[in-house]
């Protein structure tokens, strides 16, 4: 498997950061990247609609989303940090082919959502501040591609620096507008009461979590904490998952505070004045100065929408190219999928602006935001199955208690995903003058990915209630063993790799010493990740074969014999031979794989290598 963004992958030192906080410094970063896809101009259409009709009411559910956000991207650095994947590439290795074909397609959807949002909102932006028209501005947003392709290649902490200059603009932008809206502190708080006045509310709340919490940074967030270097101890590990968790909590707040001051200043501004209808980024830009009396405040509202449209940019391509590494294993250079990505949005942006016009846009961006949203549920669910295996986590899995509030953040949203789409279903059928199509296409489809997303709901479960009822060895072996009476030899190491050869082996050396002698079964585990950094190696395979390991022990002593076990990382000409010379064995007992060809000029070299080493006799067992 190839490491996620290999360009930059542990890019960033910070093993040799003495102080606390120049410790905490180091890890900085990914959760800001990850915060400007919580503060895109998608939220900004969404925040506006909603602070125009309802006011202050629907301030809870910004800060419900931002709680969602917070644990889910928790949950999302977690599985990067502990398993060195992004979640792209744990699906990949957890699906089959066609459902990773399928939650690829997914996700890419919601990537060109996401982009579109990003198309519309920056080209707004530079109408609004230079009077560019809206066609050409569309056309002006594909320049960012050579904006990333030169980030990349300066570093990631010189990306870094730039979208947190971005975020800092965006909120300086609305610390301003704040105190030009003057609004009613003690609404704010009374919005903070959970309610939906109507369903026109249900749809913008809908709207506001898929523009909140957005399935392509769970992909983001899982590969960028990848680009800091850090001691792969346990205690690394935990001080790593640590750092994160602060770097999300301050970065995500920020986005909160974005998109709380978007939405209150729709309800200080149009709501109050009984403009309930201010659903138009455009228009919102446009009524600021007369209801505000500040010209600062439109033009500050342009330069951090502009500021928001470039920020989010960046990331959204870095998501791009993380989504389809992982799901396809398949690399193209970062300015080509920037360009792909961009014209899958300009296109259909084009089109609508050319044929309905500006005024359109506002919808388009909520339509954005809710597709986002019905996303969502093919991200997290598989993100909460794998943050939950313990063989998978090698340790540092969540709590239950976690576990429980993921799942109850799930189902909300996957339960009102499903309102959502009833509703539109229903709508579409009772005004429809051909239903019978939608009955043959849309409601099929509805169906199917209702069943997708209940296979990748029950799939894990399962598969955990099948291996506890079959033998977790390799080729399901069921080892038979013959012990004999007991010989003279005292100490005998056993060579094992959970291969059918071990069976050959362990007989001949129970034959050997029979029911006294003491028996220590040896593996050594070859990944890449044991080779590069041995006994602090925490991944997927060593996990389990040491779980095997302890699987033979336990099965060994209940028969009677006095079994210990070494686990060793790294090649086995190597490290076999230093775990024999530091014990006091008498004969080394290897199975034989009646390999032929390449596979036996391999063998043979690893045991001629290994002969020469040690000081006590060898047996090879065919």
């Amino acid at each position: 498997m190839t490491k996620s963004l290999e360009e930059v992958n542990q890019s960033v030192a910070t093993e040799h950061k003495k102080t606390g906080f120049r410790k905490i410094l180091a890890f900085l970063g990914p959760a800001y990247l990850v915060s400007v896809g919580y503060m895109d101009p998608g939220n900004w259409a969404t925040d506006i609609a909603g602070g125009s009709q309802f006011g202050y009411t629907l301030v809870w559910v910004l800060l419900m989303s931002n709680l969602m956000a917070l644990l889910l991207q928790s949950l999302s650095a977690r599985l990067g940090i502990v398993t060195q994947r992004d979640l792209a590439q744990a699906s990949r290795e957890t699906y089959s082919k066609y459902i990773n074909y399928i939650l690829y397609f997914l996700a890419e959807i919601a990537i060109a959502a996401c982009d579109l949002a990003e198309v519309l909102g920056m080209a707004i932006g530079i109408n609004l501040l230079f009077g560019i028209p809206l066609l050409e501005g569309v056309l002006i947003t594909v320049l960012d591609t050579f904006l990333l392709l030169f980030l990349i290649n300066k570093g990631i902490r010189k990306m870094e620096a730039f979208i947190i200059a971005l975020v800092a603009i965006i909120g300086f932008s609305f610390i301003f507008e704040m105190i030009f809206a003057e609004p009613e502190i003690h609404k704010i708080i009374s919005g903070l009461v959970p309610s939906i006045p109507n369903s026109a509310a249900l749809y913008i709340a809908i709207g506001i979590i898929g523009a909140t919490v957005m399935p392509h940074n769970l992909y983001l967030h899982s590969s960028l904490v990848q680009t800091r270097k850090f001691d792969r101890t346990p205690a690394g590990i935990k001080q790593a998952l640590k750092y994160n968790l602060i770097d999300s909590t301050i970065a995500l707040n920020l986005a909160f505070f974005v998109n709380a001051a978007i939405l209150i200043l729709a309800a200080a501004t149009f709501h109050k004045n009984g403009m309930f209808e201010v659903g138009e980024i455009q228009d919102a830009h446009k009524f600021l100065e007369p209801l505000l009396g500040n010209k600062w405040a439109p033009r500050l509202f342009a330069i951090a929408l502009i500021a928001a449209g470039q920020s989010s940019t960046v990331t959204g391509t870095l998501a791009g190219q993380i989504v389809m590494e992982g799901y396809l294993h398949l690399r193209i250079q970062p300015w080509v999928r920037r360009i792909i990505t961009r014209l899958i949005a300009i296109v259909p942006a084009l089109v609508v602006i050319y044929i309905y016009g500006e005024s359109v846009t506002g919808k388009l961006l909520i339509l954005s935001q809710v597709v986002l949203s019905l996303q969502l549920g093919f991200a997290i669910i598989p993100l909460i199955h794998f943050v939950s295996d313990k063989s998978k986590m090698n340790g540092f899995h969540i709590s239950r208690t976690t576990q429980i509030l993921s799942w109850i953040i799930a189902s909300i949203i996957v339960s009102l995903n499903a309102k959502l789409v009833y509703d539109e279903i229903t709508s579409w059928l009772e005004n429809s003058n051909h239903p019978v199509v939608l009955w043959f296409t849309v409601v099929p489809l509805a169906f199917g990915f209702l069943a997708l997303l209940l296979y990748i709901v029950f799939k894990p479960f399962i598969a955990k209630a099948k291996l506890k009822t079959v033998n977790h060895s390799p080729h399901n072996l069921k080892l038979q063993f013959t012990p004999k009476e007991s010989h003279s030899i005292q100490n005998i190491a056993i060579s094992v790799d959970f291969s059918k050869a071990d069976e050959a082996a362990l007989n001949k050396a129970f034959e050997l010493g029979g029911n006294e002698t003491q028996y220590t079964l040896i593996h050594i585990v070859e990944t890449v990740g044991a080779l590069m950094y041995g006994v602090n190696v925490h991944d997927h395979e060593t996990t389990i074969d040491e779980k095997l390991l302890l699987e033979y022990q336990d099965m060994l002593s209940k028969k009677g014999f006095k079994i210990k076990t070494e686990l060793g990382f790294g090649k086995p000409n190597n490290v076999i031979p230093k775990i024999i010379n530091e014990g006091n064995f008498d004969i080394l007992v290897m199975g034989t794989h009646g390999h032929t060809g390449l596979k036996d000029i391999l063998f043979g070299t690893t045991v001629d290598k290994l002969r020469h080493k040690i000081s006590i006799p060898l047996l090879i067992v065919k």
